[in-house]
């Protein structure tokens, strides 16, 4: 249920169909789960994304690899484009959780046999796993996409509005031969709810198309703050282009984010993106990564 176009998208390029399933809840919020057809000592392959209601979407997951487990299937894989909880894969305060681990040991226990994920917000996630884990990367699809779109884009310089994501920047501006720039984020005094500013630590914008590439985006919150400090740098035009869209309030009509006047263009790999209000200064578009995740579900 989390992502029910994606499913078909990919079972339509494999030539696959989907095995009919269907996915209830009683009024207590329960979830109930209907596999109509047999798969025993079958290759079995769940799509289930951590975008939006990650809560009900990880137990929809964990509850159909159960059931398949008890159906006799041969081999149980998890499609997860987005892995969910992928922000918290480490102990960065006291008593913080490391709910990344939670999951990965509530898959294995659930009967799940490998798992496909994409853009893992760190790739030491893979290590919480005892059985195979790949995780695709969405670089392919956005070096084809500035190619294509951003007109100029030789004169262009790939952002990273954090330090995290110096490594994604840098291989995505080492294969298309131009600079990269990070930007540094720091809140303007001590406390929780301080307001925060950013700037660009390492690179020179001025003049150039800045395209921000980012894994993830929630809020919304990021992504404005570095286009802003893009702009009032000099950028000639902001682009952005993001993995996963993981919620349904990304970009709020009420003005809660305003979108800085020179973003073009808004490009989200990976999950469904719903958008409320109307986004005037930017063009948002998405583009699944169906041929991505078809590729080790069926190499041929």
């Amino acid at each position: 249920n989390s992502h029910p176009e994606l499913a078909q998208a990919v079972a339509e390029r494999l030539n696959v169909p989907l095995t009919p399933c269907t996915v209830k809840k009683f009024s207590n919020g329960e979830i109930n789960v209907k596999i109509s057809e047999s798969i025993r000592d079958e290759d079995v392959f769940i799509i289930q994304s951590g975008c939006s209601d990650v809560n009900d979407n990880l137990m929809e997951l964990l509850i159909l690899i159960s059931a398949c487990k008890g159906a006799s299937a041969r081999r149980i894989t998890a499609v997860i484009p987005c892995f969910p909880y992928a922000r918290m894969d480490k102990k960065d305060k006291s008593r913080a959780p490391i709910s990344a681990k939670l999951v990965a040991n509530m898959l294995a226990v659930a009967g799940c046999d490998h798992v496909i994920t994409m853009d893992l917000h760190a790739s030491q996630i893979q290590g919480f796993f005892d059985f195979p884990v790949d995780n695709l990367y969405s670089e392919p699809l956005m070096i084809n996409y500035i190619k294509r779109n951003i007109p100029d884009w030789k004169n262009s310089i790939i952002v990273s509005p954090d330090a995290g994501g110096a490594k994604r920047v840098t291989a995505i501006a080492d294969k298309l031969g131009i600079e990269f720039a990070l930007i540094h984020r720091q809140r303007q005094h001590k406390g929780e709810n301080a307001p925060e500013k950013m700037e660009v630590l390492v690179g020179d914008v001025r003049d150039k198309v800045a395209i921000l590439v980012d894994d993830m985006i929630d809020t919304g919150n990021t992504l404005v703050l570095a286009a802003k400090s893009l702009q009032e740098n000099g950028a000639k035009t902001i682009y952005a282009l993001i993995s996963h869209g993981c919620t349904n309030c990304v970009f709020l009509g009420s003005g809660a984010f305003i979108i800085p006047s020179r973003t073009g263009e808004i490009f989200i790999t990976g999950e469904e993106c719903k958008l409320h209000g109307d986004v005037k200064s930017a063009t948002v578009s998405v583009k699944a990564g169906k041929g991505i995740l078809t590729h080790p579900i069926n190499p041929n």
